[in-house]
């Protein structure tokens, strides 16, 4: 089956925004009452972190969920790399979605195998004309990336919260993603090791030059990670902003967030 050549995004200067993500009249609904998503209108722009903060049943992981396929709008127009996700047939989507890592928020991995096993598995599924050699070298060096490399043969079981939480993100970025999508990264995990995570996205983004969206409740992890954050309420976007613009907010509801 003739495939249809990848787009590739110009060189720019670090002072222009080049949007990877362009979300339009997003909407959907589940069942016949529970309006989730109202009109969703955001964007992400190359080498930015946005954060998407909101209550609970928001629509924060719907949104995400819609850019990868995992769950299909009722409405609306998702553009990742200039190609607009909803009109793709399944091998031009696989394309799109090589390029984007998505971290779950319960980490995902095969209890069955081991770290290194679940990461070959990644690349012999997305990759698989590497040699086992290749293999090794790519598994090695993404493990030193999250500061790992002793984890290599331990099974999941074995691991702490924040060490598998760092083991999925490495499986995240073992196919080199252009875009990141966090779910939640430091839900469950004690401060220091929440604090840790967030300066891991922040690191990788300097490294990768990686775009990404972090879903979070975490206000620290907002703090630390965000270029920018947007803020949803009744299934539309309610503020955007700075941290700081946001923290110094005249509307109370969007102050809360901050207290």
């Amino acid at each position: 089956m003739e495939q249809e050549a990848k787009t590739i995004l110009p060189q720019v200067t670090s002072e222009e925004k080049v949007p990877v993500i362009e979300i339009n009249g997003l909407v959907k609904t589940f069942g016949e009452n529970n309006h989730v998503l109202k009109g969703i209108n955001l964007s992400l722009n190359k080498g930015e972190d946005l954060v998407i903060l909101g209550r609970s049943g928001s629509g924060k992981s719907i949104t995400i969920k819609c850019i990868v396929g995992l769950v299909v709008p009722d409405e609306g127009e998702i553009k990742v790399f200039g190609q607009n996700v909803l009109n793709l047939v399944t091998h031009q989507l696989n394309e799109v979605r090589i390029r984007i890592g998505f971290l779950f928020q319960n980490s995902a991995l095969y209890d069955s195998m081991t770290v290194k096993q679940n990461l070959a598995f990644t690349l012999k599924r997305h990759a698989s004309d590497l040699t086992s050699q290749e293999i090794e070298t790519h598994i090695n060096a993404v493990l030193e990336s999250v500061g790992l490399a002793e984890a290599i043969n331990k099974m999941p079981s074995e691991l702490s919260g924040g060490m598998r939480k760092r083991i999925a993100l490495a499986r995240t970025l073992i196919l080199k993603p252009e875009i990141i999508l966090y779910d939640e990264p430091t839900t469950g995990l004690d401060t220091i090791t929440s604090r840790e995570i967030s300066e891991l996205i922040l690191d990788l983004k300097k490294k990768n030059n990686t775009s990404s969206i972090i879903i979070t409740h975490d206000m620290a992890c907002a703090k630390l990670t965000a270029d920018r954050i947007i803020i949803l309420k009744d299934g539309v976007i309610h503020a955007e902003g700075s941290y700081q613009e946001l923290e110094e907010s005249e509307d109370q509801w969007v102050r809360s967030f901050f207290i």
